[in-house]
């Protein structure tokens, strides 16, 4: 009889391993908070006793996690509308959280976009818009975020992806994204490690339940022939990357910094795609109906 394959058993909540108070009187600010893994992310922080103030676009969704947050932590949680692309809703988002808490610990730069298209189909405005999203999303939230770190000696952590690692298709506008995200965040590590601030990337896998991965799934009746295939026998969840969180933000990973940290049960070393390859790049129009449409 064949051996069976291990399944890796859900993930534990960060408050079974860490104390609950280890970021007590610490205050977070994360983009993209409102939903998704960032969501998560918030959620575990404010769990070991941090407030946090959450930033996107729609304020009426933001409010309503910042009230799910808050009762679920028993934390305060601010919600700030402003889009990442703006510098200027970014540094009033900051003002706002200062005039709030007094202060700013840990950020967060989890706003992001993402959707598959071939480079062929892939518009320019497309690529333009996850560029500005991400990368230039990032670099807008450190300079608005960095002088309340260097007084707080704070640390960030940069939400990624490991679809660069490799030539990933249809996905050509993240990939170029993420791998500046990760770019700065080693310069940043550099320059600021004298200052006393720390900066370290989360790059989650396959995380199931999340709006990623139902984008980058492929749907209809051959969706099974094309699953990530993942070492430990599951695909990620959310808490998997919020406990990476917790211990990226608490005093055990004081000495850490600059670093990429995979999240994603060893599924990047295997490395299966989303759609049929080579079929999606010799024949797009075939594979149309197996990708989510964009809102």
């Amino acid at each position: 009889m064949p051996a069976q394959a291990h399944v890796e058993p859900p993930p534990v909540d960060s408050t079974s391993v860490f104390k609950d108070d280890i970021f007590k009187g610490k205050v977070l600010f994360c983009t993209g908070g409102g939903s998704g893994i960032c969501k998560a992310m918030t959620e575990a922080v404010m769990r070991h006793g941090a407030h946090a103030a959450i930033v996107g676009r729609k304020l009426d969704r933001l409010q309503a996690s910042a009230n799910d947050l808050a009762s679920a932590t028993g934390n305060q949680c601010l919600a700030v509308q402003a889009d990442v692309r703006n510098p200027k809703q970014l540094q009033e988002a900051v003002a706002k959280t200062i005039e709030k808490f007094g202060r700013i610990d840990f950020v967060i730069c989890g706003a992001a976009g993402n959707f598959l298209a071939p480079i062929s189909k892939l518009s320019e405005n497309g690529f333009r818009t996850v560029i500005e999203i991400d990368t230039i999303g990032t670099y807008n939230t450190i300079k608005a975020t960095l002088p309340h770190l260097r007084a707080s000696k704070g640390s960030y952590i940069h939400v990624s992806a490991t679809l660069h690692y490799k030539g990933t298709p249809y996905q050509v506008h993240v990939s170029a994204a993420k791998a500046a995200v990760d770019a700065t965040s080693a310069v940043l590590a550099v320059e600021e490690g004298p200052h006393g601030v720390r900066s370290n990337v989360i790059a989650p896998g396959p995380i199931a339940g999340t709006e990623g991965m139902d984008r980058l799934s492929a749907k209809g009746p051959d969706a099974k022939n094309f699953a990530w295939a993942t070492p430990l026998g599951r695909y990620g969840d959310v808490k998997d990357v919020a406990n990476a969180t917790v211990f990226l933000f608490s005093d055990a990973a004081r000495y850490i910094t600059g670093q990429v940290i995979p999240v994603d049960g060893g599924c990047e070393h295997l490395r299966t795609e989303p759609l049929p390859y080579p079929q999606s790049v010799l024949d797009p129009d075939a594979v149309a109906a197996m990708i989510k449409p964009r809102l």
